[in-house]
This record gives C-alpha cells, structure tokens and sequence, in this order.
C-alpha cells in the first residue's frame, strides 16, 4: 500500500535492522517524538546480541560483554535506567593463557596487545623466546620514519617484533576479536593507536613505556548485565515500533524522500538507516547507487560458532585456566579460544556449575557452521581434554551459529569507508550504522546508531 498521500514534510524514518545499532536509533528518535518504524526479518532482536538461560546459569551465545574504555555503551545503559544491572569482570583472577607446544602459558602481565609495557614479565615469560625478547629490546631503539601507506597487522607487527610475536600475541589475540587474519586485517583500521606511534616515536615499545598512566576508573575492563545482554536490547526494544518483515527495496522517492518496500507494500520515509551487515546494505542501495553498493560489498566478513558446554562443579576433572585460554593459528584444530564464564562473571554461573564457552569457526574454519551439532561437541570435547585434560561430560550445551557476522576491516577499510561517505553525502536522508565501518564493539554500534538518530532529529 503507498502511503504517498501522507504529509511530505513531515519526518518519518525507516530502520533497518533490529541490532543494537538499530535499536539505539530508534530509542534517540522515539525520545525526539519521530515516528520511526523498525524493519528486522528475524523473529527476534538484538542481532547477535542473544542471551540464553538454564538452571540459574546464564549464556549470552553472542558478545558478552563490553570494553568500559568506550563509554557509548554504559551510557546508555544508565538513560534506560539499568545502571543497577551492570556488572564487572572479575579483574583480580584475570589471567589469560596461550596455547604454545601443548601447553598453557599465561599472557605476560601489561601487555597491550602486541606490546610489552613492563620489561620484567615479558623477561621472564617462557611464552616468547629470548630471540624475539631481544629483537623487543631493540625495538626501543627505533626511531620515526615518516607516514607510511596501510599495510597488514601481520606486516606491521612482524617489521617491529618478529613471526613469533605475530604466531602468539597478534594474531589469537586478534582472533578473539575479529576471526580474521592478520595477513589480511588493516593496522590502520583495526589498531589505529599502535600506528599513530609508530609515526610519532618509531618504538611502538618506548611509546607504550613513557606514556603517561591513565587515572584509575576503579571500575572493571569488561562491563556487563546481571542477567545478559538481552537486558539492554529488552529495554530498548520497549522504544521501538518493530515490524518482523524483511526490507526488500530502498528507493529514492519525490522530493528527496525515499521509498521503502517490505511484506510487497511499499512506505514512504522522510529518512532511512540501514543499521544491517554491509552485504546487506549494499544489496539494497544498488539500485540507488551502484557504485556505493560496490563499495559496501568489498567489507568483507568471517563466520563464528559459540559453544557453552556445562559441568556439574564436583566432576569437573580438567586444569582451571584463569578467565580462559587462546589458541594460536599455528596451534590451533578446530579450537580458537574458551572462557571460564564464573571466573569472569562469578553473577553468571552457580556454585555447582562449571561452565565453559568455545569459539569456533572464524577465517579459515567457517565450514564448521555446516557441521552437525554432535559433531562440534564431540570436536570440542576432544580438544578439552588434549588442552585441559577435561574427560567429564557436559550434562548441558547451547551451540549458536553466526555466518557472516564479523565484519573485516582488510587492508584499505579506511579509504573504503572515506568513499562510501562520499557516496552518502550524495543522498541525503541515508545513513549507515553498525560494525562495519568505524568500529566492531556494541560500544561503537551504540555510537553510529546514536549519531544516526542525531543527525536527523538535528535535520
């Protein structure tokens, strides 16, 4: 049905997309008294934002949590009034392990990363060799050596620190984060710090070192919610007119309004946000823009399986390994890295449970999506019991699949996304958010989604 005949001046915005990026939109409008109707195919919102439960353990299969650093999130959090809900990581036991000939070495305390910030530790870490330790010695002695072009993480991290650095530090750390290669990740996009010193002091270590130490916050690294992260997207969703259809069409309409198809009617809108995937969006602007389509096209994305398995406490036979453990590429089966839930979210688990959550799949091993779930649970118990020596059966699991959900910002992220706002600027009343572009953290998404909604109301 056209809804032409409604009034052309009058702001009504179309989102789509039912993420966290989405639904923040969408709160700022509702908040601004926009009509705004939210379009997510999915029977559910959040995206991949999802929280599960069973006897009193709780499951977020998705992200489960948020860097306190990037205070978007936890503003939010406290306007919808969930401040008292928020809690955080449990930071004293927070020792993470790398996997390294078969065995479990924890990460070096203070370092950010790729770089050491504290000699002594890193001396003494059987994690890197004294080859590599004295290559990090000489770093130090670096010096700038002008602007250089966006180049690889694994070039990056390689010319400073050496392969191995790259093989144990770089490259599971990055894993955990994007499931993608540092081969092909862009250090401009994925760690702009680090190359802002490079051009400023040409030792990413003596810049690391003679920083100046930020404020304590008292608060945790990581933030989350009492009962999930479904909480927030709960709350949010209480601002939302959501409609569960898929958007098949966008198009330009009369004085500089667009069109929006969906359920084969069509709607008129004075605004659209495009809060879905890149490939999504760039299947839906196509026809507006072939060229910006093109370039949305070229953001690439890696697929991800989570697995939580549970254990009765009493039977748990298996070494307990801090916060959890990474495995290098270079180490790695099937196996990319598992948290210990209750030890860095005590609130999450009871007393009596153990429960442990794997990540699988990620550049280079997406067919695991494919496989069956018996077939992932018997991989991940077999890979357990060679790392942690875990024999117990779960007497609970929850598998989710996440194909295509991790964007990769590859060599040349920025100068794509320079385009694809040049290309925006061109049709007014368009916007774009989520973790394609300037960010992959709910954090960043909060932050797009907010602005989105902003640049608007201010329109």
């Amino acid at each position: 049905m056209s809804k032409s005949s409604e009034n052309s001046n009058s702001k009504k915005v179309v989102i789509v997309g039912g993420g966290i990026a989405g639904l923040s939109a969408a709160y700022d409008l509702s908040r601004a008294g926009v009509e705004t109707i939210l379009f997510e195919k999915k029977p559910r919102l959040g995206g991949v934002i999802e929280t599960q439960s069973w006897e009193d353990c709780v499951f977020d299969t998705g992200p489960d949590s948020f860097i306190s650093q990037k205070p978007e999130a936890l503003a939010l959090i406290k306007e919808l009034g969930l401040g008292d809900e928020v809690i955080g990581s449990n930071d004293h036991q927070r020792t993470t392990y790398i996997l390294k000939k078969g065995r479990l070495v924890a990460l070096p305390e203070g370092v950010m990363m790729i770089v050491p910030s504290k000699v002594m530790p890193m001396v003494k870490s059987p994690l890197l060799s004294w080859a590599t330790k004295i290559r990090m010695g000489f770093e130090l002695l670096r010096r700038p050596n002008g602007a250089s072009p966006d180049r690889s993480v694994a070039e990056f991290v390689v010319d400073h620190f050496g392969q191995e650095t790259l093989d144990y530090l770089a490259e599971p750390l990055l894993s955990g984060v994007y499931g993608g290669d540092p081969a092909k990740l862009s250090i401009a996009s994925v760690l702009p710090r680090f190359l802002d010193m490079e051009k400023k002091y040409g030792s990413l270590g003596r810049a690391v070192m003679s920083a100046p130490k930020p404020p304590s916050s008292g608060g945790s690294l990581f933030r989350s919610m009492k009962s999930g992260m479904t909480t927030v997207v709960n709350a949010l969703s209480k601002f939302a007119h959501v409609r569960h259809e898929q958007v098949d069409a966008v198009e330009p309409f009369a004085a500089g309004r667009y069109r929006v198809r969906a359920g084969g009617e069509w709607m008129e809108a004075s605004d659209v946000i495009i809060a879905a995937p890149a490939w999504s969006a760039a299947a839906l602007v196509g026809k507006m823009d072939a060229a910006l389509a093109a370039k949305l096209g070229e953001i690439d994305y890696s697929s991800s399986l989570t697995l939580s398995l549970v254990y009765r406490n009493s039977e748990f036979d298996g070494k307990r390994a801090g916060f959890g453990f990474l495995v290098p590429a270079k180490e790695r089966e099937r196996v990319a890295a598992a948290t210990f839930v209750g030890t860095k979210f005590p609130h999450r688990t009871p007393d009596d449970k153990i429960v442990l959550r794997l990540f699988l799949g990620g550049a280079g091993d997406e067919a695991i999506l494919s496989e069956s779930d018996e077939s992932v649970v018997r991989v991940a118990r077999e890979e357990l019991r060679r790392i942690l020596g875990v024999t117990a059966a779960p007497v609970h699991q929850i598998i989710s699949r996440w194909p295509r959900s991790m964007a990769q910002y590859t060599v040349g992220h920025a100068g794509r996304i320079s385009e694809i706002k040049e290309r925006l600027a061109k049709l007014p009343g368009l916007y774009l958010a989520g973790n394609a572009y300037e960010g992959i953290g709910i954090p960043d998404c909060v932050r797009m989604g907010r602005a989105a909604a902003k640049a608007i109301v201010a329109s």
